[in-house]
């Protein structure tokens, strides 16, 4: 499971997702990507399953990139507790999706196995997302 190895602060404010992702919205590292279509956030369990689900589809071919990681910590309070005696424990680790953002890449594999497998890491995800091709011939 993905999570910081230390952090300053142990707890954070909820925040707000407006707007659209300002970076990493292009494909970077592979040939074929997964971009968000709406803000959430995305759990290290959520990711972990949607990377699984991309390797054991290309059957451990091709090279997979994570492009997002769990920074911000999620707090709960344990169950018929009362209010105040401040904030809950970190339960756990999300990462803040906003739309636009490229979430997995893929290489090494041809565009039918890429699109089926960042399909099948779709189906784990709680956001509506779309397969995006590298753009050919910009910088970089």
């Amino acid at each position: 499971m993905l999570m910081p190895k230390r952090v300053k602060f142990r707890r954070q404010h909820r925040g707000r997702m407006k707007g659209t992702a300002q970076s990493g919205n292009t494909v970077a590292y592979g040939e074929y990507g997964l971009m968000a279509c709406e803000p959430s956030w995305i759990t290290s369990n959520q990711i972990e399953a949607a990377r699984i689900a991309m390797t054991r589809y290309t059957k451990r071919g091709g090279q997979v990139w994570v492009d997002i990681f769990p920074h911000k910590p999620i707090t709960q309070k344990p169950a018929e507790t009362r209010m105040g005696s401040g904030k809950g424990s970190v339960e756990y680790w999300v990462a803040v999706v906003k739309p636009g953002r490229v979430m997995f890449e893929i290489a090494g594999v041809d565009e039918a196995v890429a699109r089926e497998a960042l399909r099948l890491a779709a189906n784990k995800l709680p956001v509506k997302c779309k397969f995006v091709k590298r753009e050919e011939g910009g910088e970089g």
